[in-house]
């Protein structure tokens, strides 16, 4: 009788249900470096359900040291998820600047997220309106409100589909300034789409295009991690003087909630934040990745005493804060960057060669990528495309070990 091994078990009966089921007797074989003596999960609570990154409590907020500095840790809070946090940037922005406007398909009944529920009614359909399905022409048109003196928060619907719009994104928004020698710009143009996975959305609703953004000299590139980062970065954004693309990870609109301020405040653009202090690995990511990263840590960790790791948000990816990372690898001497997106060309790329360029005496290993394959984003197999914690855990091991 033909015997089949563990991972062909494993990978056949995914296949069959569409979900990683594993027979009681199989052993989990995640790579061909991976330590098999070792289920790393193991009991572990994993996902955004179990973060200890997510700001749940009053006395939370009380103690984040960026919301001190903001002046609003001490005031009233609100549970909100993001997409409920976005909704409420949009509104506080509408309430006090009269020259912003915010469209795109759909925007005017809610959005297919419903980030922008209840706004129209609040301030009107001349605010708050529907375009045509036209990608190009809802980036060209909010440039226009833009360089007329507007404050344009524009929708693309999904960030898969922005690519109609990358001419007007990439030849005009990020150029006005430069070839008019800054007699007139698009700094009010602000770019909203939901991207990354989210389970079920196959190759044209689960992309992750920053990469294509952080090439682009006059853009800034932003992507949030929680309800709370959301707000603020979304806030800063719109009242950037430069144009801004801001990509929201859909999976995150519901599946995190925090204890959000309800005042107005802001959160700086171009910073990095440190999430968890350590002193033998530095781990980088940005957006939804976060949280793959934390259980990643959280098994390395436990399996190796005495291990610590160092884990940064970039939050904006361009322009980048490199001196964070820079400074927290000098420390460490090994760094292991993650995202969806695919690893060729990456984002992860660019950072890597940079900090080899800035702390190459100090390097303990080589520097590890962990990003989604490059191939295009699966449906029925996006469980192994993504750089899930396992993957982030060999990867760590590996540093470590080099």
């Amino acid at each position: 009788m033909l015997r089949l091994s563990p991972v062909t078990s494993f990978c056949r009966s995914y296949c069959r249900d569409q979900r990683p089921v594993i027979f009681s007797s199989a052993r989990r074989l995640y790579s061909a470096t991976a330590d098999t003596s070792v289920e790393p999960i193991r009991g572990l609570e994993t996902g955004v359900s179990a973060s200890k990154l997510l700001l749940r409590s009053v006395a939370a907020v009380r103690n984040n040291a960026e919301l001190q500095t903001q002046n609003v840790a001490e005031g009233e809070t609100r549970k909100m998820n993001m997409c409920q946090a976005i909704n409420d940037a949009l509104r506080l922005v509408l309430v006090t600047d009269n020259t912003s406007v915010v469209f795109g398909e759909d925007v005017a009944f809610g959005g297919v997220f419903r980030c922008s529920v209840g706004l129209a009614d609040e301030f009107g359909t001349e605010r708050i309106f529907n375009t045509p399905l036209t990608e190009q022409g809802i980036a060209g048109f909010a440039i226009g409100m833009a360089a007329m003196g507007h404050t344009a928060v524009a929708e693309i619907q999904f960030a898969d589909y922005i690519y109609p719009a990358f001419d007007q994104l990439v030849n005009e928004a990020s150029k006005f300034r430069y070839r008019s020698g800054n007699e007139f710009n698009a700094g009010g143009l602000t770019i909203r789409a939901p991207s990354s996975a989210v389970g079920h959305g196959g190759h044209y609703h689960s992309q992750s295009p920053e990469a294509f953004f952080a090439h682009v000299p006059g853009l800034k590139v932003v992507i949030p991690r929680s309800p709370v980062q959301a707000k603020g970065l979304l806030l800063s954004a719109i009242r950037d003087p430069n144009p801004v693309v801001f990509f929201e990870p859909k999976i995150l609109y519901r599946s995190t909630v925090e204890q959000v301020p309800v005042d107005d405040y802001i959160l700086p653009l171009s910073n990095a934040e440190i999430l968890k202090q350590g002193k033998d690995v530095t781990v980088v990511g940005y957006g939804s990745q976060i949280y793959a990263l934390e259980n990643a840590i959280q098994m390395i960790e436990r399996d190796i005493p005495g291990i610590s790791c160092e884990l940064i948000d970039l939050r904006t990816i361009l322009p980048y804060d490199a001196e964070t990372v820079e400074k927290s690898v000098n420390k460490t001497g090994r760094l292991v960057v993650a995202h969806e997106a695919p690893r060729v060309q990456g984002f992860a790329a660019e950072l890597a060669a940079e900090i080899q360029e800035r702390c190459f005496l100090r390097l303990e290993s080589p520097i590890e990528r962990v990003c989604g394959l490059s191939i295009p984003h699966p449906l029925v197999f996006e469980h192994f495309y993504m750089p899930c914690a396992v993957r982030v855990y060999e990867a760590i091991k590996r540093s470590l070990k080099y």
